[in-house]
């Protein structure tokens, strides 16, 4: 018995050898089996100029750029709204502003977005522009003080949100003319570039505690026969009011985009319904119901291994995933905040246990460049995740659940 376990550990130890000659001959992408059944997956990540310096040089985006493609990932999410500047050179952002086409501090005199999309589409990426801010801007930006009307409250009148340390306003999504701006930014960037697609998340609702403005009040009152509305911010009538106007606006940005784009995909990257329904009126279920969302990509950026798998199990996500490309949302860190490549693996493996339509790490500076692993050791993990090219899922190329 012993003597046939020798035989074949000696056999197996050849075999063994003679496959790692075989092995090492190869491209590292051939060298770790695909894994099995996935023909299409999102990988993606997002791209922002908030704590990162991806996108300020055009030599570093374009080396960045190739090396997602090296590593195959398949889709990038470059923000252009945020900080009350576009990212791009904008005549709309221009015209309320009141400054020249140049984009936000540090990207003026280039267009990052056409060079996204150029090299981006040379290596085959998929370009999704996220529109990160939404509604909200910062306190002391030319937008906030040159459109003060445009601002929404709490009851108490107060409008500061504070998000980390950072003073933010809100536009107020109920404002026709609010309205008008931020449709005409998006419509701007679909007709202006050869975009896949566009991305809105929970900042394209509104934090619960607001909407008390008088122009918000007045539009209540005329609509529940002089009656105000509750003072308690998370009143389940009063939430549900605001939360289907922004579905209402939402279905008319959905339209606009594909009166200018039929092919443009409608994603949207919100927090578990719950949080987004609640803290910031974005009723994405409803919006999946309804048709108007076309990719479905969920913050979930979890260190507990056991929450994280609760909540790709909820009855809304398993819901929307017949019907539309549901994908994960990994953080694979912060700024002050390092995530193992072990985490990471580990959560990818658990979305693909379930058949998840991919996953998409935030963000782009914290995959390799931001850690406490080092650079090398965090891009053969994501090497091993990704061994080999796949196809963006995308529902109007006739992907299936």
């Amino acid at each position: 018995m012993h003597q046939r376990i020798k035989s074949g550990l000696f056999a197996a130890i050849v075999f063994m050898s003679m496959m790692t000659v075989v092995m090492l001959s190869l491209p590292l992408k051939a060298q770790i089996a695909s894994p099995q059944g996935i023909t299409s997956e999102l990988r993606g990540v997002w791209l922002t100029n908030i704590d990162s310096d991806v996108l300020f040089e055009s030599d570093r985006l374009k080396k960045s750029l190739q090396r997602l493609d090296d590593l195959n990932f398949n889709t990038v999410y470059p923000a252009v709204w945020n900080w009350g500047y576009t990212l791009y050179p904008s005549k709309v952002a221009a015209q309320v502003i009141g400054k020249s086409l140049d984009p936000a501090p540090g990207l003026q005199g280039r267009d990052m977005l056409q060079e996204i999309v150029t090299e981006g589409h040379k290596q085959g990426l998929t370009v999704i522009p996220w529109f990160e801010f939404g509604f909200m801007a910062p306190a002391d930006s030319l937008l906030a003080k040159n459109r003060p009307q445009w601002l929404t409250s709490r009851s108490n009148g107060s409008k500061i949100i504070k998000e980390g340390t950072h003073d933010r306003v809100w536009l107020n999504p109920f404002r026709p003319e609010v309205q008008q701006f931020i449709q005409d930014l998006i419509v701007e960037i679909v007709k202006n570039y050869d975009i896949d697609g566009i991305q809105f998340d929970d900042h394209f609702g509104l934090p619960s505690e607001l909407g008390y403005d008088a122009y918000t009040v007045a539009l209540y009152k005329k609509e529940h026969r002089g009656k105000a509305p509750s003072k308690n911010s998370k009143d389940p009538e009063w939430v549900r009011w605001r939360a289907n106007k922004i579905t209402n606006f939402m279905k008319q940005v959905f339209t606009a985009i594909k009166a200018n784009k039929k092919d443009c995909i409608v994603s949207v990257a919100p927090n578990p319904q719950r949080f987004s329904y609640e803290y910031f009126l974005a009723d994405w279920q409803k919006w999946e119901r309804m048709g108007i969302v076309e990719d479905l990509v969920l913050q979930i950026y979890r260190d507990d291994l056991n929450v994280f798998i609760s909540e790709l199990e909820y009855p809304e996500v398993k819901a929307a995933k017949r019907h539309i490309p549901v994908s994960i949302g990994i953080l694979s860190g912060l700024k002050n905040r390092s995530v193992p490549m072990s985490q990471i693996q580990t959560q990818v493996q658990k979305v693909r246990d379930r058949n998840f339509a991919g996953v998409s790490f935030f963000f782009y500076e914290t995959l390799w460049n931001i850690s406490q692993e080092k650079p090398e050791q965090r891009q053969a993990g994501f090497g091993k995740i990704f061994p080999k090219p796949t196809t963006y899922p995308n529902l109007l190329a006739g992907w299936k659940p």
